[in-house]
């Protein structure tokens, strides 16, 4: 029988005998290998559907379990980002945003987010005449705008892919570790997730307006946390033990020289979570970088080895620090 979830939502039934015997032993195979390689989401669901006809699944029956965890991941991702007296995801959003605005008309604060992508396309064109290190640090000190974008989408409305923190989560949870580096943190919203997970975190960018919204989300849940502003301030060395870079390195003006700056931040065995991919997009003219081949590189250089690849879903990428 079907149970209400948190704010109404439906549980969806538990996996059968036959999902949750494949599922037992794919976890028992990797974790025989570490607690680091227990499997994660994308794993767990390239195999669901690879072995699918050996395991007697129907097609059906994969695609009721696919969806019942990545349920399971919307509803980690909602209990980190809800305010205390919201129960609807974008509800809360938008009166966070709202709130931050002094915008009372929630549907003033959707347009304001649905619309804030063109805008920040037009801004762009008439700040970086040049695509150099301090044009691209000003467009993204007065790129306002960024907060309303990145609050939609991480909504859920129009597509999952945030919740990759909940699949960069699980990783750093079995790696073990405390110190989280959330680089290039945005609207602070995978730093939140982590915070809710007993993580203790840090927030850097180059935005003082996001850095601003930030620390304002983190007051408003009485939460604290480190904010670097990188303008202003490096990272400390060997401190982190887990870094995500999520959507970040296709804004980079020197992203090779980016990856030897959080090498240094990184204790030995530590973890770098990201992705390393962008396709050329007209109304993102901010992703400057599109051949990933020296960042990649870069990482091989330093010792780095590939702890997960997603082919699954996202098509992120986690590096370990050599010891």
């Amino acid at each position: 029988m079907a149970t209400e979830g948190r704010g109404g939502e439906r549980a969806r039934p538990g996996p059968s005998v036959a999902i949750r015997r494949h599922l037992w032993l794919l976890s028992a195979s990797m974790s025989a290998r570490g607690p680091a390689s227990s499997p994660p989401l994308a794993t767990r669901l390239r195999e669901l559907w690879s072995n699918a006809e050996r395991n007697g699944l129907s097609r059906e029956q994969c695609a009721a379990e696919e969806a019942r965890q990545l349920d399971e991941f919307v509803a980690r991702w909602r209990r980190a980002l809800l305010l205390p007296t919201e129960t609807d995801l974008t509800s809360s959003i938008l009166r966070e945003v709202g709130g931050w605005r002094g915008i009372d008309d929630l549907d003033a604060v959707r347009h304001r987010c649905t619309t804030a992508l063109a805008d920040l396309k037009r801004h762009w064109q008439s700040t970086v005449a040049a695509v150099d290190g301090p044009s691209v640090d000003r467009y993204y000190d007065t790129a306002d705008l960024c907060i309303e974008e990145l609050m939609w989408w991480h909504t859920l409305e129009d597509d999952r892919s945030p919740l990759a923190y909940v699949a960069a989560l699980e990783l750093a949870t079995a790696a073990g570790g405390h110190r989280y580096l959330d680089f290039g943190s945005g609207v602070g919203s995978g730093a939140l997730l982590f915070h809710d997970h007993g993580f203790d975190v840090t927030l850097a960018d180059v935005s003082s307006v996001l850095l601003a919204f930030c620390r304002h989300r983190f007051a408003t849940r009485g939460r604290t946390a480190t904010f670097l502003d990188l303008k202003e301030a490096d990272l400390p060395p060997a401190h982190f033990d887990f870094i995500t870079a999520m959507d970040v390195f296709e804004h980079l003006v020197d992203p090779v020289a980016t990856v030897d700056a959080l090498d240094r931040s990184l204790k030995p065995g530590g973890y770098i979570f990201g992705r390393f991919a962008a396709d050329e997009d007209d109304d993102r003219p901010q992703h400057i970088v599109h051949d990933f081949g020296p960042v990649l590189g870069r990482f091989s250089v330093l010792g780095y080895t590939e702890a997960f690849r997603d082919d699954w879903l996202w098509g992120h990428l986690a590096f370990r620090k050599p010891l």
